[in-house]
């Protein structure tokens, strides 16, 4: 399957759902008729075949597949009493080449040329006697052939329809005598499916609303759409935005960033008190903020379409050097090396301009950057030096008492907390304390100190002390004892 058939067949299935919201609403109005009748018509069948000279079987695929599919709308008027004649027929209608989507080629599908148009336009159209309006969808497009031809087919208008590749689609006319009001109502996209484009644009290029501003005419080349419609986009975005701005300049409309906020209604003032204003440079930033900003805008623009034309000439310079390297004669030669010389010339006088526009974009954005500041200062309205001083003050005695307040309050509560505690309490918590001294002494000595022996009864110190009588005395007196002791019982 080609990779690009499943947005083929979302085109397909975009374009029928939306004209055929379209046609329900042109009835009566755009057609003539009091009866209506729909058909739907598709080509599964050579869908099918196609895929099974393929080899492909499968029938989830087979639904998945762009399927030329259309939609009829007939309109009758009654006739007598019974019966109703044809007043007119409408048909949206897909033509894509089926047999690319079919085959695995990685090509992407082939645009609608000129001779397919025909037959295919040729095979819808039944009672040449009945006006009919036929709007032909091709996903892959059409060349360029297809769209310059004019389909002259007796009481038949021919709208062509193709994705143009931006998100958006575009609608023509294959012939003269097509009525405009048809092209809306083959055209898939609505009118607020456009202005979303265009704000969707204007969002990704918000840079440019920063250094200069976004012209009607260069989004309309980059959307593909009218410039009436860039205009409500233009007039959608800055109702939503109170620092965006349009207006016309030199024939052009543009949208800039001005002032943050909206300039306010200004009180009356007398003859003096405004010549005075003028004279002195005072006055409202807002206003100078915007006046500035749309002088900035309409000299971005001036300096893009410099610098486009700068491209062109340059492209020009190319085409005439490539010309002179090929010509063999001395005359073209001499003929395209002065062609070139006054070319360059007049890039240089180009870029000089710009150069000097660049210049008072800068000044002017330096402008509108130093009263932004002045008017966010006054927006803020600081207090001066003597109440942040007072304030300061204020701030560290309320601190201050708030500290001794705390603490206060501690003392307070901790002798709250002893005179509530009972007497059992107070012992417990001694005998707490008496363990943990205990466990903190066991703690200190490491090595098991051995139990202390009790001293025995004094009367058996004496025993122990006395001699036995059947020991003999010594001899020779005791030697340690001084002459002092007393002799000994």
């Amino acid at each position: 399957m080609a990779p690009d058939t499943a947005k083929a067949f979302q085109c397909e299935t975009d374009f029928l759902a939306a004209v055929e919201v379209n046609l329900e609403q042109a009835k009566g109005r755009d057609f003539r008729g009091s009866l209506w009748q729909r058909a739907r018509y598709d080509e599964t069948d050579r869908l099918r075949a196609l895929m099974a000279s393929n080899r492909i079987y499968d029938r989830e695929l087979l639904k998945s597949l762009p399927a030329n599919r259309r939609v009829a709308l007939l309109g009758f008027e009654r006739r007598w009493w019974f019966g109703k004649r044809r007043t007119g027929v409408a048909i949206a209608s897909v033509l894509s080449p089926l047999n690319h989507y079919v085959s695995s080629s990685d090509r992407p599908a082939p645009p609608i040329g000129v001779s397919e148009l025909v037959d295919h336009v040729n095979r819808l159209v039944g009672d040449a006697k009945v006006p009919h309006i036929i709007g032909v969808c091709s996903p892959s497009g059409f060349t360029e052939e297809a769209r310059r031809t004019r389909l002259d087919i007796a009481n038949t208008a021919v709208v062509l329809v193709e994705p143009d590749g931006s998100g958006g689609w575009r609608t023509m006319a294959a012939g003269d005598s097509v009525d405009p009001r048809l092209l809306k109502i083959f055209d898939p996209e609505g009118a607020k499916q456009k202005v979303d484009r265009v704000r969707r644009l204007v969002e990704e290029r918000s840079a440019d609303l920063l250094t200069g501003g976004l012209s009607a005419s260069s989004v309309a080349r980059a959307v593909n759409l009218p410039e009436d419609v860039v205009r409500q986009g233009f007039d959608q975005v800055a109702a939503t935005d109170p620092e965006l701005r349009v207006s016309k300049k030199d024939g052009e409309f543009l949208l800039f960033r001005g002032a943050p906020l909206r300039p306010q209604e200004k009180r009356s003032m007398n003859v003096i008190d405004r010549i005075r204003q003028l004279f002195a440079g005072e006055g409202d930033e807002a206003a100078k903020i915007n006046l500035l900003a749309e002088r900035r805008a309409a000299l971005s623009q001036r300096r893009d379409r410099i610098y486009e034309d700068i491209g062109k000439l340059e492209q020009k310079d190319a085409d005439l050097l490539a010309q002179g390297k090929a010509a063999t004669s001395a005359v073209p030669k001499r003929r395209l090396a002065a062609q070139i010389a006054q070319l360059r010339k007049d890039i240089i006088r180009q870029n000089t301009t710009a150069a000097m526009l660049n210049q008072q974009i800068n000044i002017i954005s330096t402008d509108i950057h130093n009263l932004t500041l002045i008017q966010q200062g006054q927006m803020a309205e600081l207090p001066d030096t003597a109440e942040l001083t007072e304030h300061a003050v204020e701030a560290e005695e309320l601190l201050e008492a708030l500290k001794a307040d705390a603490e206060l309050v501690g003392g307070l509560e901790m002798g709250m907390g002893t005179a509530l505690a009972g007497a059992d309490e107070l012992a417990i918590l001694k005998e707490f304390e008496g363990d943990v001294g205990k466990a903190k002494t066991a703690e200190a000595s490491p090595h098991p100190v051995a139990p202390m022996r009790i001293a025995p009864a004094r009367e058996d110190v004496r025993a122990a002390a006395a001699p036995r009588i059947d020991e003999p005395k010594s001899a020779t007196p005791n030697k340690s004892r001084r002459p002092s002791d007393p002799e000994p019982t």
